[in-house]
């Protein structure tokens, strides 16, 4: 028996064991991927996200918080997503009711340093043929923060914060969605 080297005798018999058994809990427990069909709207296999309403003065923040969304559908393949309205399942609808900036630190200049931005979104997911609303959320709320620079690169990192922001959203809102609640 060559005990040399780390090895212990019994130890693949026993890791094998242990894997296994932990496998037979997971399966008992009802756990599973993320991604399944799970029971969320079982008829529903493909999805259409309308183009969101944007009732901010933001200009392109619908188109953001869109393709974020489709975006996240695509990642996960629970849905897939439909070419139009007329070939989807279900749509996903949505619209940033507002979008609101705000300082959250201050040069010695009494000038901003960092800002935040909130913003509001109103979305719902419904079965097409019936119009049945799935899942609904009247009024979610996100934030990103971003740091102000010079004119130019401020802007440049606020939209890049409103994308991230958007893209963490939509992580959200679909977990949140699938959750069954």
């Amino acid at each position: 028996m060559n005990i040399g080297r780390g090895h212990i005798p019994g130890w693949s018999m026993r890791n094998g064991v242990v894997t296994t058994l932990i496998a037979f809990l997971l399966i008992g427990c009802g756990y599973h991927m993320e991604g399944g069909r799970g029971t969320f709207a079982p008829d529903v296999r493909t999805v259409f996200v309308d183009v969101f309403k944007n009732n901010t003065s933001e200009a392109n923040a619908d188109s953001i918080f869109r393709t974020a969304f489709n975006d996240e559908i695509v990642k996960n393949g629970h849905f897939k997503i439909a070419s139009g309205p007329g070939e989807a399942d279900a749509i996903f609808r949505g619209t940033v009711l507002s979008m609101q900036s705000s300082t959250l630190a201050y040069q010695t200049t009494n000038l901003s340093a960092e800002n935040r931005i909130t913003v509001v979104l109103r979305l719902s997911f419904e079965e097409r043929a019936s119009g049945k609303v799935l899942w609904e959320q009247e009024t979610y709320t996100a934030t990103g923060d971003y740091r102000v620079t010079a004119v130019g690169a401020t802007e440049f990192s606020r939209r890049e914060a409103l994308t991230k922001m958007a893209k963490d959203a939509a992580e959200r809102i679909y977990r949140l969605m699938l959750s069954d609640f």
